[in-house]
């Protein structure tokens, strides 16, 4: 890590990070990591690593498996347990660099890094519980039980979206259970999981546990996917990239995680607490910008308390408090590039020649200093029918839209209209409707009056159809993912 004037910029210039060592790219190229609110600011200078760099970390990450897997696994949770440790007495410095590299408002870049540091410990603690069964056997003397194993070199790759907890989720259950691992962080975001790896670094971790590479997915990705001795993949990004993952690792029989995209619809019935639901809404569309695949995109009301809802709506969400992302009081910041802000613009035009009537936003915001950064104000559509792409197709940005329902069951229909599987809710004070939309809905995570937005660690995470691959990410399902169960059936005597 070093210090380096680019042009009018002072920007500190990191490495990767391979076999225990900071090394810079075989290339000697370096990209910007620029910040969204401020695109004249260089907050960080990144390896634009090649396949070699790729490759590097994987050898070094096979070369510790076989002494990581064999650590006693609470002594693979102390490390854990130090670096949780060290990443709450970093709060600050980790909160900033993050709000700067990725535009997230303070309160939930904040409010993430401590999120990460209680999934290190919950998941340091599965190093005293980590084993399998014991089972009866049909044959005398014969004693039959379960053990889990570690897949070996896992390559991780991760969005910029949740740059400091969704890498903590991937890498911890991988850690615990006795893998190594390389990392590939995306490109507008790296800063935040370089700041977790140094806390693994100080923490102890052996060298070549864990390996850090920058760079394009398109060179670095497909190293890692393609590396012969990389035995488990796990993902976050977009459906089409994740279905090509996913296809390319299965055909070599790697294990293969991907949780993709969303459409995520949240229904509101007409018993439900009107001003409850406004809450979810503004929660679960906008906070982050839209930018996460559990964001409500689509809102299913009723028809008789359509009207109702919109007006409550369309005010709230005005006064929503759009800016500086470390301001305290700011709720949406910007998002994340130039690429993300032409194609949310695009699909606001695309919804108004649809038909869909534009109620509030639905423009750049450069007012306010605001035009030196990536802004759009939260949008909402209301007379959205179906049919219609911003129905259909994910935005990954501030944006709703507003679709009336018959009934219970149209509103059904309407919300499971769609190839996504990702998150779904409801707000209603019916326990009976509640439970028969858990039942009928396909999604992987539903919720009951709270925002389709929010997920627990210690629960199993990811969607049905496009929206994900059958390996559940989180909690026990991720140990499911991260080990091979073996079988064993001993007769102790040989007689």
């Amino acid at each position: 890590m070093s210090t380096v004037r680019d042009g009018t910029t002072q920007a500190t210039r990191y490495q990767n990070f391979i076999g225990g060592e900071w090394r810079p790219p075989a290339s000697g190229q370096f990209f910007e990591d620029r910040s969204p609110a401020e695109t004249s600011k260089v907050v960080a200078l990144f390896p634009k690593s090649s396949a070699d760099d790729a490759r590097a970390a994987v050898d070094a990450a096979a070369h510790a498996s076989e002494t990581w897997s064999r650590e006693l696994p609470p002594k693979r949770g102390a490390i854990l347990y130090k670096a949780a440790d060290i990443i709450r007495s970093r709060l600050d410095p980790i909160t900033r660099d993050f709000v700067l590299e990725d535009g997230k408002p303070i309160k939930e870049a904040r409010a993430e890094v401590l999120r990460a540091a209680d999934i290190f410990e919950y998941f340091a603690g599965e190093g005293s519980r980590l084993g399998g069964d014991t089972l009866p056997s049909g044959r005398p003397g014969v004693f039959l039980y379960t053990l889990r194993r570690p897949l070996g070199v896992v390559a991780i790759i991760t969005p910029w979206n949740f740059p400091v907890a969704i890498p903590a989720w991937k890498l911890a259950p991988a850690l615990i259970c006795g893998n190594t691992a390389v990392l590939k962080p995306a490109s507008q975001a790296p800063l935040s999981l370089w700041h977790l790896v140094k806390a693994l670094e100080d923490a102890g971790l052996p060298a070549g546990v864990v390996n850090l590479v920058t760079g394009p997915g398109s060179i670095v990705g497909n190293a890692l996917i393609e590396h012969p001795a990389v035995r488990g993949i796990s993902f976050t990004g977009s459906t089409e990239i994740g279905t090509r993952v996913y296809q390319f690792g299965s055909q070599r029989t790697a294990r293969v995680q991907c949780e993709m995209g969303g459409k995520n619809p949240l229904v509101v019935l007409a018993d439900a607490n009107l001003d409850l639901a406004v809450r979810l809404i503004l929660e679960g569309a906008f906070s982050n910008a839209g930018q996460k695949c559990t964001a409500t995109s689509r809102v299913i009301v009723e028809r008789s308390v359509l009207d109702a809802l919109t007006s409550r709506l369309v005010d709230a969400t005005k006064a929503l408090a759009v800016g500086n992302p470390m301001d305290e009081n700011t709720f949406v910041g910007p998002v994340i590039d130039e690429p993300a802000m032409t194609k949310i613009l695009d699909y606001i035009n695309i919804g108004r020649q649809e038909g869909a009537e534009l109620l509030c936003g639905g423009r750049r915001l450069t007012e306010r200093g605001l035009d030196q950064g990536y802004f759009i104000a939260p949008t909402v559509f209301g007379r959205v029918g179906p049919e219609m792409r911003i129905a259909q197709e994910e935005i990954f940005g501030p944006v709703v839209g507003l679709m009336a329902a018959a009934d219970f069951d149209d509103a059904m229909r309407l919300a499971n209209q769609t190839t996504f599987g990702l998150s779904a809710g409801i707000v209603t004070g019916s326990l009976e409707k509640a439970h028969a939309f858990s039942e009928r809905i396909e999604a992987g995570l539903v919720m009951v009056n709270l925002p389709t937005a929010g997920v627990e660690y210690q629960a199993p995470f990811g969607g049905t159809k496009a929206s994900g691959t059958a390996f559940k990410e989180q909690g026990q399902a991720a140990l499911d993912f991260y080990t091979e169960v073996r079988t064993v059936a001993m007769r102790p005597s040989m007689t």
